[in-house]
């Protein structure tokens, strides 16, 4: 079964109107180091994603609702928000939009912009020059541990004697 993909059926203009509404929510709520990425060429799932920081659980919380009530009230429905209720990392989205709220350890262990913001015209893969694998150094043994193994280099089992049940 085949994918469904979203329907189309924002202007540009409109686009931009949701980018601007979500900056402007984003500024009054005093959120940290927003990031604006077109993805149009990198993904179907959304045209816009914004990446912003809050300085705590609450305001991460604080800015992702913000974002919500200027959107309902602009007219533009979210289509779902995740993760508000733990604070770490909200995610709002507003069809072409995305916006991602996190804290900032949180989004520089997940590192969403290096990830994204690439052209749209060189794919990830061809950026990566191939690695050749190294062999790791083999492990000396200590000398006690090489006499317990025996001459056939691997330590022996013991033999198990399986007693039979009284009758």
């Amino acid at each position: 079964m085949a994918a469904a993909s979203r329907p189309r059926s924002r202007s540009t203009a409109a686009k931009s109107a949701v980018v601007t509404l979500v900056q402007a929510a984003l500024a009054d709520m005093k959120a940290v180091n927003i990031k604006v990425l077109d993805v149009r060429g990198l993904t179907d799932i959304a045209d816009t994603l914004i990446i912003a920081s809050g300085n705590s659980d609450r305001h991460v919380r604080s800015i992702a609702d913000r974002v919500v009530q200027a959107a309902k009230a602009a007219g533009h429905r979210p289509y779902g928000v995740e993760g508000a209720r733990d604070g770490e990392w909200a995610l709002v989205d507003l069809h072409d939009v995305i916006v991602h709220v996190m804290l900032p350890r949180v989004r520089e262990f997940y590192g969403l912009e290096a990830l994204w913001d690439q052209p749209a015209s060189k794919p990830a893969a061809a950026d990566k020059k191939p690695v050749a694998k190294k062999k790791a150094p083999a492990r000396k043994q200590a000398p006690a541990a090489k006499a317990a193994a025996g001459s056939k280099g691997g330590a022996r089992r013991p033999v198990r004697t399986v007693r039979k049940p009284r009758a």
